[in-house]
């Protein structure tokens, strides 16, 4: 072999040696990178927020064995019924109980430990007609019949969540958006006046006295119908029913609240005395606005823009600097359904207009949104 066949031999076994170890060293930082990776993948919203408050979501029997299962594991600590313990589901005649689907998701939850919030047990939509009515005559019940069935209702079902369902929504949505009526002039009050939210807390209570019992609400960010929720709170405090927290239900938009607005809300409610709970969590990208009403041109153009995403992004990022803020307060955070699959926002106020209001798009991924709320 020549000197410079030599030469070249040896100069080929260096490239060869440190196209080696590029190899090695690019493949150590991949594992790295992988495993970096792998952990932040891994870490959810209740991971981000342990030590401030759980983080909840409502959902359906269905959800939990579907490709959502995954991210609700992930994500959440907290489950809610969506509708599977309200009374027409749960209880649609008297004399008939299904647990079947509600009992599911408990059973999911205390698998996965999770804690569970009971909802709900007196409301005045997703009711059965029977337990306003005269079997025999179809006629009106007394408020005697009435309140006998609501504590046979609230016992039974308290009863059979005890252990496994920490809190109960007990009364939902009593107070009227009317400034000039204080309570809703719902079938319960009709018959029962205001007897019905004072009696369903004492029996929700006798039926498990370990229970967190909640009067839960929407539009509290309204300071009228705000002071009418702390008036009615105090007047249940005064009477001694035990009421132990608060829901806000937090149905939002992209343009309200005002953090002005919400600020003035949790430092209302966080000098009752009790716990605070955000309890039904979803930002509309579009305008808000309480009542339905039919589509109007301005509703076709349903897309998910970067101008609705911005605006949705700095909502949710001010909500959740205001949530830290009074940690000392509130006692947990549930979302309204789990992505942007399925909300009850794409039938309201508008039929078929599709929302786009949690920090999970339709693929299951992280929207930006999401990033401004876990960092902090």
């Amino acid at each position: 072999m020549s000197k410079i066949q030599l030469i070249l031999l040896n100069y080929s076994r260096l490239i060869v040696t440190l196209l080696i170890g590029f190899t090695i060293i690019s493949s150590c930082s991949s594992t790295r990178n992988a495993h970096h990776s792998t952990v932040v993948s891994n870490k959810g919203l209740k991971d981000y927020y342990q030590s401030y408050f759980p983080i909840g979501v409502a959902v359906s029997p269905h959800a939990l064995y579907s490709d959502e299962s995954g991210l609700i594991k992930l994500n959440f600590n907290s489950l809610t019924p969506e509708n599977d313990m309200k009374m027409e589901t749960i209880h649609p005649k008297e004399l008939v109980y299904n647990w079947k689907t509600a009992d599911a998701i408990v059973a999911y939850a205390q698998q996965n430990n999770m804690k569970v919030r009971g909802h709900t047990l007196i409301w005045h939509n997703q009711v059965p007609d029977w337990i306003f009515k005269d079997a025999k005559t179809g006629k009106q019940v007394s408020k005697e019949v009435l309140l006998q069935r609501i504590k046979e209702h609230i016992t039974q079902v308290v009863n059979h969540f005890k252990g496994k369902v920490y809190a109960w929504d007990v009364v939902n949505e009593a107070i009227s958006d009317n400034p000039k009526e204080f309570y809703r002039n719902s079938k319960y009050f009709e018959i029962c006046r205001e007897e019905f939210i004072f009696k369903a807390f004492q029996w929700a209570h006798e039926a498990d006295p370990n229970a967190v019992l909640f009067y839960n609400d929407y539009n509290e960010i309204s300071a009228t119908k705000r002071a009418k929720i702390i008036t009615l709170i105090n007047k249940l405090k005064a009477s001694r029913i035990p009421i132990n927290a608060v829901g806000l239900q937090s149905h939002w938009a992209v343009d309200q609240p005002s953090k002005e607005q919400l600020e003035a809300t949790l430092n209302d409610f966080s000098k009752l005395g009790l716990k605070l709970q955000i309890t039904e969590l979803d930002i509309s990208v579009y305008p808000k606005e309480h009542q339905a009403r039919e589509k109007r041109e301005e509703d076709f153009d349903t897309s998910f823009s970067a101008a609705k995403e911005e605006k949705q992004m700095e909502q949710f990022k001010m909500c959740f600097g205001l949530f830290r803020k009074y940690k000392e307060y509130i006692s947990g955070v549930s979302f309204w359904n789990i992505s942007d699959r399925q909300s009850w926002l794409d039938n309201f106020p508008v039929q078929n207009r599709k929302d786009y209001p949690l920090l999970f798009d339709r693929n299951l991924v992280h929207k930006k949104a999401y990033w401004e709320v876990v960092k902090f």
